[in-house]
């Protein structure tokens, strides 16, 4: 039951999400989705054409890449990148500082590809030197992969750099945005890989339901064949849909449809410039905000992405997460619980269709489920 001071936080009686995703998603994106088409409808049809070209200027791929769509969350694209991109008989390093990269790993063992890990703490970015160093040893190495923004912790890796060292080193990258695409910025005019997937929901503020890869087209032209599933062959998908603009298998129609409509919204918002500035003060809002009540967080202001917030587990005798946790539920707000390994902690997202308002509210919240449990100190 709510309390007297409890309120129903969106206008439509759900909570805010301050989640890694799904997310809170706009009115007009969740409209989107009332409609119904069929996917070989010619309307449809253009709608996934002008998703594709939009996804490829996000990145200014120009023709030197292309866009490939695929049903399902974000690590069934990852898997198909990975799949489709890493040859039989090639050896992939993956730059690992959380579970999105042993995750990789995983993917990796499981479809039969060699590949090992290179390991930093989660509380860490990844030191290109270091990577230099590992890839001047590693002869064997063919492709290189990094998440460029960690959600275990919200660590930011520094993609760029790493992608100088791994083009001097002639070797190939391959990137997983998916908590970073069109927040933080990718230039594949300005730094070299070969691909980088993300999904609809996210920072793109769509639904969940459908991932994405860009990628080289002289990169996908040369893996034809290469692909361990039929289902997750990007050359495959690609080249149906070279063919007469149509998805091999059913579409998930109403989330593109909704994307469509997100990526609207985020044009209008002024792309990523803009969508990483909201998502920026929403971040220092929170910081700021939980420090004042006496919160660590997990990282220093330097190595922290505008995307999800680690804070360390007071030590308190008196807080008990889950009781915190379902009291903000109760008031409007979910949060998320810690992933990482090195300290007891939760998580607050900064993104989806969130601002400063949403931002104050949850502290506000916070402050108030403190006060009821009896917790006047939040020191780890």
């Amino acid at each position: 039951m709510r309390g007297a001071n409890d309120v129903s936080a969106s206008p439509d009686g759900d909570p805010w999400l301050l989640t890694p995703g799904p997310l809170t998603t706009s009115p007009t994106v969740k409209a989107a989705m009332l409609h119904d088409l069929g996917s070989r409808d010619r309307r449809f049809v253009a709608v996934n054409g002008g998703v594709r070209e939009r996804l490829l200027a996000i990145i200014g791929g120009g023709e030197d890449f292309v866009c490939v769509p695929l049903q399902g969350s974000g690590t069934f694209v990852v898997e198909a990148m990975l799949g489709t991109l890493v040859p039989r008989d090639g050896r992939l390093l993956i730059l690992v500082n959380g579970a999105y990269g042993h995750r990789m790993a995983r993917i990796m063992r499981v479809v039969g590809r060699a590949a090992e890990v290179m390991e930093w703490p989660e509380d860490q970015p990844v030191d290109p030197a270091a990577v230099a160093e590992r890839l001047a040893a590693s002869p064997a190495v063919t492709h290189v992969a990094v998440v460029q923004c960690e959600t275990t912790s919200g660590v930011r890796n520094p993609v760029e750099a790493i992608a100088e060292v791994v083009a001097a080193a002639g070797r190939r990258l391959l990137i997983d945005a998916m908590s970073a695409f069109g927040a933080l910025p990718l230039d594949a005019a300005t730094t070299r890989f070969d691909a980088v997937v993300a999904s609809s929901n996210k920072c793109l503020e769509g639904v969940p339901g459908m991932g994405f890869c860009l990628v080289r087209r002289a990169v996908l032209e040369a893996a034809a064949g290469n692909a361990h599933a039929l289902t997750l062959d990007l050359h495959d998908q690609w080249q149906a849909m070279e063919a007469n603009g149509q998805w091999r298998f059913t579409p998930p129609t109403h989330v593109i449809l909704a994307f469509s409509r997100a990526l609207d919204e985020f044009d209008a918002e002024g792309g990523q410039p803009g969508r990483g500035r909201r998502y920026r003060e929403n971040c220092r809002i929170l910081i700021d905000g939980m420090r004042r009540l006496g919160f660590e967080t997990l990282l220093p202001d330097a190595h922290q992405a505008p995307i999800i917030v680690t804070f360390k587990m007071p030590a308190s005798p008196r807080f008990d997460f889950q009781r915190f946790y379902d009291r903000l539920s109760e008031q409007g707000y979910v949060i998320y619980p810690g992933k990482l390994t090195v300290a007891p902690s939760f998580r607050i997202g900064c993104i989806g269709r969130l601002g400063a308002e949403q931002m104050r509210g949850a502290l506000a919240a916070i402050e108030c489920t403190l006060a009821e449990m009896g917790v006047t100190d939040c020191a780890a």
